[in-house]
This record gives structure tokens, C-alpha cells and sequence, in this order.
């Protein structure tokens, strides 16, 4: 009986020693608040968000988002999907301590998108900018092909390359590369 309790009890340390590590680490995984700074290149708007605290979405820091990745043609705002913020945050933290990504084309009302499409072979007539699940970026003083490559490597969703016109594609739909 006496080894019986003992094995008990060592099997129990043992699977507590074993374990900790792995709650420790997910302890680690989750991030207590999730900043994001972000600019607008055609609003000249920028913004400094805490938008995730104690486990939730914070729902003003999400409109204030949605406010500046609004339409710029016509100031239709939409709300954006959050596990795109979510994945610029990923993005961003990429590179260190929250550096202002600079936004080209955020949420596109299906007007502009017509508009853009009609005029450009390169705009897709049911672009994800239209559902709040995609988004142009570029982060100035780094590479844009380093950008790139961060944007695929978390697996998000969709990420286009185009450096011709400076910017990276990402969104939430099916992971795909272009």
C-alpha cells in the first residue's frame, strides 16, 4: 500500500513538473493588452490604440479603428473584421514594440470598389475591402518584401505582394498567396 502512495504521489510531482512549463507558456501567449498604431496615407489621421485589455475586444478602441480605415473617397465606415486587427497586431509585433503601420486602403464601400475595378484590372469586383476583411499596407523604414514575408509566415489569410505600388495585401479569407 505504502508503494502504491508513493508511486501515486511521484507521478503526481512528475506531471506537475512536466505540466508547468506548458501553462506557463500559455500563460505567456496571451497578452494582457494588444496596441495598435496605425496611419491613414490619404486622411493624414493616425491613431494609437489599445484595443485588446483583460481578454476582450475593447468596442470604442474598434470604432475608432473603424473610423480610420473608413472609405476615404466617400467616409463610409464599415466595421472591421477583428481577427484582421488581430492579425495586423501579429504583424506589427513583428517588428517590435508596435510601429505605425501605414494604411493605404482599409474598408472600400462596393461604389469605390466599382470604381476601382472599372478602372484598374488589378481591384477584384468582390474584393474582401468591401466585408471589412482586407487591407493594404506598408511600413515605412522597412523593407516591403520583409513585410511580406512576416504578413504569410502568421498564416492569417490571404497576403498579396506589390511592390510596384508599395504596398501589402492581407486579409482573413482562405491562406493563399499572390
Amino acid at each position: 500500500m505504502n508503494q502504491r502512495r508513493s508511486f501515486l504521489k511521484s507521478s503526481v510531482v512528475l506531471a506537475s513538473a512536466v505540466g508547468m512549463p506548458v501553462l506557463a507558456k500559455a500563460a505567456q501567449a496571451v497578452p494582457v493588452e494588444r496596441t495598435l498604431r496605425l496611419y491613414n496615407t490619404h486622411t493624414g489621421e493616425s491613431l494609437r490604440s489599445v484595443f485588446w485589455a483583460e481578454g476582450q475586444f475593447i468596442p470604442d478602441a474598434l470604432k475608432d479603428i473603424n473610423k480610420l480605415l473608413r472609405d476615404h473617397r466617400n467616409d463610409k465606415i464599415a466595421e472591421m473584421d477583428p481577427k484582421l486587427i488581430v492579425l495586423l497586431n501579429d504583424v506589427s509585433n513583428h517588428f517590435g514594440e508596435a510601429p505605425t503601420l501605414h494604411i493605404i486602403s482599409g474598408y472600400r464601400s462596393p461604389e469605390s470598389n466599382a470604381k476601382l475595378a472599372a478602372a484598374s484590372g488589378g481591384v477584384a469586383k468582390h474584393s474582401m475591402h468591401m466585408d471589412g476583411k482586407a487591407i493594404d499596407i506598408r511600413l515605412p523604414g522597412k523593407n516591403l518584401a520583409q513585410l511580406h514575408k512576416a504578413a504569410m509566415a502568421m498564416r492569417g489569410g490571404g497576403v498579396g505582394y506589390y511592390p510596384d505600388s508599395q504596398f501589402v495585401h492581407m486579409d482573413t479569407g482562405r491562406v493563399r498567396y499572390w
